[in-house]
């Protein structure tokens, strides 16, 4: 199961972190896997992208989190929202794969 534990202050998601496998499918073959990177590194590409102090990534294993550094960027705000609100939705449609807490 994907795990993905969100740290909020203010409504602000201020740090979010990713942890596990969905175990949907094989290792490579896993569409909601798949959907949860794609959701994740697209927003993350573009946040850098637009201004790449505004968060901060830290990888390991079997972990990724990004952090909001920038706290008067909208444009990052909003864009993490929005990666939430996709993320919601895939749990809602796979609840066995994906757990936000």
């Amino acid at each position: 199961m994907i795990r993905i534990e969100t740290f909020k202050e203010n409504k602000i998601y201020k740090k979010i972190t990713f942890k596990g496998h969905a175990n949907f499918a094989e290792y490579g073959k896993d569409i909601v896997c798949a959907a949860v990177s794609s959701t994740m590194l697209c927003t993350v590409n573009a946040i850098l992208l637009i201004n790449e102090k505004s968060i901060k990534i830290t990888k390991a294993k079997d972990l990724f989190v990004v952090e909001l550094i920038d706290t008067t960027d909208k444009t990052t705000i909003n864009l993490l929202t929005n990666m939430m609100n996709c993320l919601k939705s895939l749990e809602r449609e796979y609840p066995k794969n994906i757990k936000i807490k």
